[in-house]
C-alpha cells in the first residue's frame, strides 16, 4: 500500500463516475484499508475542463488515481508521462448523445459530415466524437468546434453558435426537455490512470471498493438519486438561464439512474489499438510506445 494507505483520488463530478463517490462518502474505500482523499474542483471555478491541460495530476498535484476520457488518458501518459492507464471500460450505460436544433437540415449521422460539433478540447471527448463520427462519414469530414463545458454547448447551441454538440446525461436530458433533437449516439469510454508509485495491492483494493458500489446502486437505483442528479443542480446553479421554462419537475422525474460496471484492468492489445489509431490521425507522435501507456501495477 502506497504511504501507509493513503490515496490521493481524483474526482470527476459526472455522471459516469457516481460509484467512485458513492465508494468515498459509504466508507467502501475505508473498509479496504485505503485512507482515501477525493480531490475535486467546485463546478462553478471550471470554466474548461476539470483535469488541467498544462500541469500533471501524478506529479504537480500529488495524485494517485484519476479517470479520464480512453483516448485522453492515452495521450496524457505519452505526452506529459502522467501516470499509467491501469484500467478502462464504459463505466455506465449512457452513451454520448449529439444533438441538433429542431430546424436543422441534419436528419441522421451521415449527415454531420463536414458539420461541425461541439466539444470540449482537451478533455478526450473530442476523439471519442472523432471515432463515433468515423463510422458514418470520411475521416476528412469529420469537423469540431471547441465550445468548452455541457452548459457551454447547450447554449452555443441554443444561440447558433454551432449546428450540433456531443452531451452526456444529464445534460443530455436537459437537452431533450430544451426541444433539441438527438442524431447519434455511441459509447463512452474511460480509462484509470495511476502514478509510477501506486503498488497492485493499492489497485486492487480500489477495485474491489468500486465494484461494491457498483453492486450497490444497480440494486437500488432510486437511493442514489439525490447524488447522481447533484451535478444537475451544479449546473443550474451556474448556468441558469438554460433551465428557465423547463419545468424542472418533469426535468428531474425523467432522469434515471443508469446501470454501472466496474472498471477492467486496462488490456494491453486494446490500449495498443486505440494508439495506433491516434499516430494514424495524428493525434499523436508516430512515436508513442504501449509499453510506455500501460502500467505494470497489477
Amino acid at each position: 500500500m502506497p504511504n501507509n494507505g493513503k490515496l490521493r483520488l481524483f474526482h470527476l463530478p459526472f455522471s459516469f463516475m457516481l460509484p467512485q463517490r458513492v465508494a468515498s462518502e459509504r466508507g467502501y474505500f475505508a473498509d479496504e484499508g485505503l485512507d482515501v482523499e477525493v480531490v475535486e474542483r467546485d463546478r462553478e471555478s471550471v470554466d474548461w475542463k476539470y483535469i488541467p491541460a498544462e500541469e500533471t495530476l501524478t506529479g504537480d498535484h500529488g495524485i494517485d488515481l484519476y479517470p479520464v476520457c480512453k483516448w485522453e488518458s492515452i495521450k496524457r501518459t505519452w505526452d506529459m508521462g502522467d501516470g499509467r492507464v491501469v484500467a478502462a471500460g464504459t463505466f455506465a450505460d449512457q452513451p454520448y448523445t449529439v444533438y441538433v436544433r429542431p430546424e436543422s437540415d441534419v436528419e441522421g449521422p451521415a449527415d454531420l459530415a463536414g458539420v461541425p460539433v461541439g466539444v470540449n478540447r482537451r478533455t478526450g471527448q473530442e476523439y471519442t466524437v472523432i471515432r463515433a463520427l468515423e463510422e458514418h462519414v470520411p475521416p476528412e469530414a469529420v469537423a469540431l468546434e471547441h465550445h468548452g463545458m455541457p452548459t457551454d454547448r447547450l447554449r452555443a447551441l441554443r444561440d447558433g453558435e454551432v449546428e450540433a454538440v456531443s452531451l452526456l446525461e444529464p445534460q443530455s436530458t436537459l437537452a431533450e426537455h430544451l426541444g433539441f433533437r438527438a442524431v447519434l449516439r455511441f459509447e463512452n469510454h474511460v480509462g484509470i490512470v495511476a502514478a509510477d508509485g501506486l503498488d497492485g495491492e493499492a489497485l486492487d483494493a480500489f477495485m474491489r471498493a468500486y465494484e461494491r458500489a457498483v453492486r450497490e446502486i444497480n440494486a437500488d437505483p432510486d437511493a442514489f438519486r439525490e447524488e447522481y442528479l447533484a451535478m444537475l443542480d451544479a449546473d443550474a446553479d451556474v448556468a441558469p438561464d438554460l433551465f428557465e421554462g423547463v419545468d424542472r419537475r418533469a426535468l428531474l422525474a425523467s432522469i434515471e439512474v443508469p446501470t454501472y460496471e466496474p472498471p477492467e484492468p486496462a488490456d494491453r492489445a486494446e490500449l495498443g489499438a486505440h494508439l495506433e489509431w491516434m499516430k494514424r490521425r495524428q493525434l499523436l507522435d508516430g512515436s508513442a510506445d504501449v509499453d510506455a501507456i500501460v502500467g505494470p501495477a497489477r
